[in-house]
């Protein structure tokens, strides 16, 4: 027995955490395995005679240095700047604060004294060793030590192209281009939409949109504010002089093998200027039907109607609720090989083999009305609108189903019902809509509760009185149901990723009738329940009783 692990385990059996007899068994297990060879706390966590809490605080204390917690810790991205990933990987070492001139040094081997001088020479000073579990010291330095990453920026030309310009002038000395470096690698690690840089009187606001809603992740001092969006402006190909007016620019950059597009909007605050930056990822993949989270019982009809010659499939929903996606995973399912599949989008944001698609250009004219009518020269056989935003485009969508082609579009509406009565508001006669349309997707996106920090919790019927249509079991009191607490791996969240709740609306007989008598969406959503439809709120509720997902995120997002 090494004597290390003896100290160890000793201190374990000391403290009541373990029992002399499983330190044995423990360490006769990693005889067998020779690849655990000196990793006793690992082997015990493993076999779970104690936990990664009670491992940290023993060791710590064995140690003689302050435990701490990278999940709930403010780390001081100008720590994070003075070491690099791969340093960070061989040392098991992360510097996540300033204290007297010394750095902070999270460390998984806190008393190795040959380490902590050899991160003192790499840092340019002296260190105060404290200890972290490496669960939580990994998952820390792959989210704040990306500004080492592969990070080039691609010229929209070169796209296709191996020998891609690096764009990191980008990783030496300059404050501005490391924080630049690091706000653009940890939103796409993160899988943020958005980046919101927002400037105060003595700060800068750093937030990430991460599933929809929007994080505080950084908050750099004032001084940094003007190099910064200089910084970005400059690689979005924006004027860096013009700070009065409104500008819009983009980007596109390589961070690890990724393509990711970003769009630049600038707007002139009383603070200084503020960047929004919206992120595209172009290496992501098209989600397929079965993942969309459709229920298999609808699903086989969606796909029934995917697969006709002709007629109108709408999705509809408020802006950021995956309409695009459901498009996408639909348009994966028809017949490339047969059919002429062309789509029109602003912008294109999957490349899809098979299909011709067509990226708006305002300024040259093209819109989605011009659009759709050079499709229309073009001999289609199906065809994709990414949305429907007014009367010209509307009625050609809709006289292009009547006349024997497959139309895919979007609509901005409440629910499936509410679309007809707004395609009749665009002057659509009810009965052109009576024939043309198959089918209404109606959608909101609903944060998905992470596996592995969501806790249950149990709810009585009191306690959901006034939430109608909840999924109780017959004669049940109480149910068990799950809510977010909060990891590392979530960003303290307690979500993680996104997933949809849908109501499939198919034009039937009876749908089509109340269509052509003009009645209000309620009583078509009401005949449409009755021959089945699961509405947004139970699909919902369905997936809050499995645990997927929590109450109030429904709540919050399905009215």
């Amino acid at each position: 027995m090494k004597q290390g692990q003896n100290l160890l385990g000793d201190c374990l059996i000391n403290e009541g955490v373990l029992t002399r007899e499983r330190l044995e068994e423990a360490l006769n297990a990693q005889k067998k395995d020779k690849g655990k060879q000196g990793l006793l706390g690992e082997t015990l966590v493993e076999l779970g005679y104690c936990s990664e809490d009670d491992l940290a605080r023993v060791i710590a204390k064995r140690a003689g240095v302050p435990l701490v917690s990278l999940e709930s810790y403010t780390v001081d991205p100008a720590a994070v700047a003075t070491m690099s990933v791969d340093s960070a990987r061989r040392y098991r070492a992360l510097p996540i604060a300033y204290e007297s001139d010394k750095l902070v040094m999270a460390m998984r081997h806190p008393t190795d004294l040959m380490a902590i001088d050899d991160l003192r020479i790499l840092t340019g000073h002296d260190i105060t060793p404290v200890f972290a579990p490496d669960s939580e010291l990994e998952a820390a330095i792959d989210r704040y030590l990306l500004t080492d990453m592969e990070f080039e920026q691609v010229e929209e030309d070169e796209l296709q192209a191996d020998d891609i310009t690096s764009g990191s002038e980008g990783t030496g000395d300059n404050p501005a281009v490391q924080l630049a470096n690091m706000i653009l690698s940890q939103a796409v690690n993160a899988k943020a939409s958005d980046i919101h840089i927002e400037p105060y009187d003595k700060n800068v606001r750093i937030r990430f949109r991460i599933d929809g809603v929007l994080h505080d992740m950084l908050t750099p001092p004032r001084r940094m504010h003007g190099s910064l969006i200089s910084r970005i402006k400059v690689m979005a190909n924006m004027d860096i002089a013009e700070r009065r007016k409104p500008q819009d620019g983009r980007m596109s950059l390589k961070i690890e093998g990724r393509t990711v597009d970003f769009r630049v909007a600038s707007l002139p605050t009383s603070f200084g200027e503020r960047l929004t930056l919206r992120l595209l990822d172009r290496t992501g993949s098209v989600i397929s039907l079965e993942e969309l989270g459709i229920s298999s019982e609808v699903l086989d009809r969606f796909r029934q109607v995917i697969k006709l010659p002709y007629g109108m499939i709408l999705v509809t929903g408020p802006t950021g609720s995956g309409k695009t996606t459901t498009l996408y995973a639909a348009m994966e399912v028809v017949d490339r090989s047969e059919k002429n599949v062309i789509t029109v989008e602003d912008p294109v944001e999957y490349r899809m083999e098979g299909i011709s698609q067509v990226q708006i250009n305002t300024k040259a004219g093209l819109t989605f009305t011009a659009g759709l009518r050079s499709i229309l020269r073009s001999d289609p056989d199906i065809m994709m609108v990414g949305e429907i935003r007014d009367r010209e485009t509307a009625r050609l969508a809709v006289e292009s189903a009547m006349t024997g082609h497959l139309v895919f579009s979007s609509l901005h509406t409440n629910d499936a019902a509410g679309t007809i009565s707004r395609l009749t508001e665009m002057e659509i006669e009810p009965f052109l809509t009576a024939s043309s349309l198959k089918c209404v997707v109606s959608q909101r996106l609903v944060r998905v509760l992470c596996n592995h920090c969501k806790e249950p919790y149990e709810i009585c019927r009191s306690d959901v009185d006034n939430v109608n249509d909840f999924p109780w079991e017959q004669d049940a009191g109480s149910m068990t149901l799950y809510r977010p607490a909060g990891c590392m791996r979530c960003s303290n969240t307690g979500y993680r990723g996104r997933m949809g709740v849908y109501e499939l609306l198919f034009a039937s007989e009876a749908v089509q009738q109340l269509t052509l008598d003009r009645k209000p969406a309620g009583e078509i959503k009401k005949a449409a329940v009755a021959e089945g439809m699961i509405t947004m709120w139970q699909d919902g509720m369905k997936k809050v009783k499995k645990g997927t997902t929590s109450l109030e995120e429904v709540l919050r997002v399905v009215v």
